[in-house]
């Protein structure tokens, strides 16, 4: 490489991922069903990824990473949290699903 030229970027994720490889730190799973894989890195891949999203929740009526609904799983905020935050979403559907989770139409 010359003097006062920047690497380009694949060079800098090959040493990278050979780094990882040498101190063992490079970790690889495989997603099984139920995972998608979504690029967002142009405008289309990124309105592609939002149909998709959009698609997969009204087909199935869940939230994609509601992180509200995996916080009241988790036993991380109670049922009165719960329903605080929807309240501060009660003009839209957002806040139908929450109370929605509580057993409950606002």
């Amino acid at each position: 490489m010359s003097r006062g030229a920047a690497p380009s970027a694949p060079y800098l994720c090959q040493l990278r991922k050979s780094c990882y490889l040498q101190t063992g730190n490079l970790r690889v799973e495989l997603l099984g069903r139920g995972f998608a894989w979504l690029d967002a890195g142009t405008h289309e891949s990124l309105l592609d990824a939002s149909q998709f999203v959009q698609t997969i929740e009204n087909r199935q009526g869940l939230k994609i990473a509601c992180l509200e609904e995996i916080a009241y799983q988790k036993g991380w905020i109670t049922p009165e949290q719960l329903g605080a935050i929807a309240d501060q979403y009660a003009k839209n559907s957002y806040g139908e699903y929450l109370w929605k989770l509580l057993g409950q139409v606002p």
